[in-house]
């Protein structure tokens, strides 16, 4: 099965970031969100990205101006109709998920395969409501897609042999590595990797110690790039909360979102994207 067009559903921060890799690496991309606002934001995402790479001699100009040819956006979901591959990047919640892929099981070819980049829901629950659940699979890329080498390829119950061979195959020609993990909530990476988040914001709410403390002890006594409230701030604080509700509802209170997480969501400030979150960015308050 050839990818001609690739569909991304979001336009947000992951969602931008895919379809940057997907173009990036010669496929044409159609990217889609709810409002003309965000499909521009996401545009402006990447251009950015680009012209990064540009200053620092990584891309041309020209070869810019190419790729970005290989980019469409619109908001209007039954576009994708035309789509040979769907990639949803949509927030954590499941009913919106449900939604989606209900959407698009009606709207696209029996062939297309629909894959979900969440990070904790369970493949065979999203699939449930689709009448191709052997083409529907879990691509979970890490943020920022465009650097993070990894994707996680997650079979639900009845996802075919074929699905998954395909999926690999698209991860490697992203230039990804593509590595299974079994469909259990939260997966294998989340699990670990939020549970370390949501375990770092307890250490500050029990005050154990500062931000930035917890942060440099985490990076400098465990090598860590990044300490976990820094990367909480990155992967945003809604989301965090969002992946540590379904850990809970799965597998009990091991998994409970510590109530700072909660204030801070609930007070707005999500991190990057707010301008604050456990640091404060680019000046806003």
């Amino acid at each position: 099965m050839e990818m001609k067009e690739i569909g991304v559903v979001g336009a947000g921060q992951m969602g931008s970031g895919i379809a940057e890799v997907a173009i990036t690496s010669g496929f044409n991309v159609l990217m889609r969100d709810v409002t003309m606002e965000a499909v521009q934001k996401g545009r402006l995402r990447i251009v950015t990205d680009f012209d990064k790479r540009i200053q620092k001699g990584k891309m041309a100009e020209t070869e810019k101006e190419a790729t970005l040819q290989r980019l469409s956006t619109t908001i209007k979901l039954e576009d994708l109709g035309k789509c040979d591959f769907v990639i949803e990047a949509a927030v954590e919640n499941i009913p919106l998920k449900w939604e989606l892929f209900t959407k698009l099981d009606e709207l696209t070819p029996k062939e297309t395969i629909l894959a979900s980049n969440t990070s904790s829901i369970s493949i065979t629950r999203i699939a449930s409501v689709t009448q191709r659940p052997d083409r529907v699979i879990g691509m979970h890329f890490f943020n920022p897609a465009p650097v993070m080498k990894l994707v996680e390829i997650i079979r639900g119950l009845v996802t075919s042999d074929e699905t998954f061979r395909i999926t690999r195959e698209l991860s490697l020609k992203m230039g990804k590595t593509p590595l299974e993990a079994n469909d259990f909530p939260g997966f294998i990476s989340s699990r670990l990797i939020f549970s370390f988040m949501n375990e770092g914001i307890c250490t500050l709410y029990e005050g154990i110690g500062r931000a930035e403390d917890i942060d440099a002890i985490m990076k400098m006594g465990a090598n860590h790039p990044m300490g976990p409230l820094e990367l909480a701030d990155l992967v945003g604080l809604d989301t965090v909360l969002s992946v540590m509700s379904v850990l809970q509802e799965a597998f009990g209170d091991k998994y409970r979102p510590c109530p700072l997480l909660t204030k801070y969501v609930e007070a707005g400030y999500l991190g990057v994207k707010t301008g604050r979150g456990f640091y404060q960015y680019g000046g806003k308050k």
